[in-house]
């Protein structure tokens, strides 16, 4: 369940924002929901030269004299990403001003805590690959990756510091979600905890916390009014969850195009899902249905014929339906916290990717 939030898109984002830098006119491609600030004039160039910035900065950060540290520290940076997060930071920025030196350096620091996550987050899962390449501690072993989990986490404590106490709060604030939604999951939920509630806090920690930060750090150094930050946060952190939990019914649709995952890859890991979880309620509730595709779930699914079987069950099991519709409601919880808002393309545009992680229409 740590699908990084920028998989599964559409090639855009960061390449396309150093293609336009010196082109304002030409196009901005981004992920799917936030096509309005390319096709806007003002946003659209704004938004590419401020990406084109961020990437710029996010390459010196990781920049080390030692050629090792160098080496593992630049291998997810080179393998790509959508930088979701940076843009999210960016945009909330055009809620107020976003001139402000501190708006690119806020975004560097929520990629930088993202790639810190991730190094470490492919170690305990023993995930092969990450962005298409091997991932880290493949090519260099576990010890190897996560110190340079930490050494890039150091880069950007370094760089909040810099930002001031309310922001070095924040970052600290969010890491330890991060940290004990981890914990979490490895541990499973506490006697007598009931499970859904268990899930959901557990992706709220540790994909929701990062992406709330992003907005709030965005509206924080645009100097916007303080609800406008609060605003931010309760955004962020729905369509964090909201992303996760469609994630999570993706791969259990035989999405694998769309999603990037192949199907049933959960299962076979034994990770508790949305989808399985709800299937566990059905048949703790008598549903003979439910139960016989828990059962499925529970087999051994080491063969491909079996996880097929399995991954067919669950989809077309009602309960999937159902999941589908938790996520709907955290995105649709995510457009309602834009509400107080005024009218704008950036409003618009947080709104359509909202809708944009559940429907993944790329």
């Amino acid at each position: 369940m740590t699908q990084s939030f920028d998989s599964g898109w559409a090639s855009a984002g960061v390449n396309s924002a150093l293609d336009t830098a010196d082109t304002p006119g030409d196009a901005l491609r981004l992920p799917p929901g936030f096509a309005l600030i390319a096709e806007d004039p003002e946003l659209g160039p704004s938004v590419s030269s401020c990406l084109a910035e961020v990437e710029k900065q996010l390459r010196s950060a990781i920049a080390n004299s030692d050629p090792l540290a160098d080496a593992t520290s630049r291998h997810l940076v080179e393998a790509g990403g959508k930088r979701i997060r940076p843009l999210l930071t960016i945009l909330a920025s055009h809620l107020g001003n976003p001139t402000r030196a501190k708006v690119v350096q806020a975004a560097v620091v929520v990629e930088l805590t993202h790639l810190a996550t991730l190094y470490h987050d492919d170690v305990m899962d023993s995930a092969p690959y990450r962005r298409g390449a091997p991932t880290a501690h493949e090519v260099w072993g576990n010890s190897v990756a996560i110190l340079t989990g930490d050494l890039i986490f150091a880069r950007a404590s370094i760089l909040v510091s810099e930002l001031g106490g309310e922001a070095l709060g924040i970052q600290a604030r969010t890491f330890e979600r991060l940290c004990l939604g981890q914990l979490h999951e490895t541990v499973g939920p506490r006697d007598g905890q009931d499970a859904l509630e268990h899930y959901l806090s557990v992706i709220a920690d540790k994909t929701g916390s990062l992406v709330a930060a992003s907005g709030q750090l965005g509206a924080l150094f645009a100097d916007t009014p303080r609800e406008v930050v609060d605003i931010m946060v309760s955004y962020g952190e729905k369509v964090g969850v909201a992303f996760q939990l469609a994630d999570d019914v993706i791969d259990v649709t035989g999405r694998k195009v769309k999603s990037g995952k192949a199907p049933g890859t959960d299962l076979r890991e034994g990770v508790p899902t949305l989808p399985v979880i709800l299937l566990r309620r059905a048949a703790a509730a008598g549903d003979r249905s439910a139960a016989d595709v828990v059962a499925l779930v529970d087999g051994d699914l080491s063969s491909d014929e079996a996880l097929a079987a399995a991954v067919t069950a669950v989809r077309e099991h009602p309960q999937t339906q159902e999941a589908w519709a938790v996520a709907q409601q955290w995105a649709d919880e995510a457009v309602a916290a834009l509400e107080p808002l005024p009218d704008s393309v950036v409003k618009q545009a947080l709104a359509s990717f909202a809708q944009a992680v559940v429907s993944r229409d790329v």
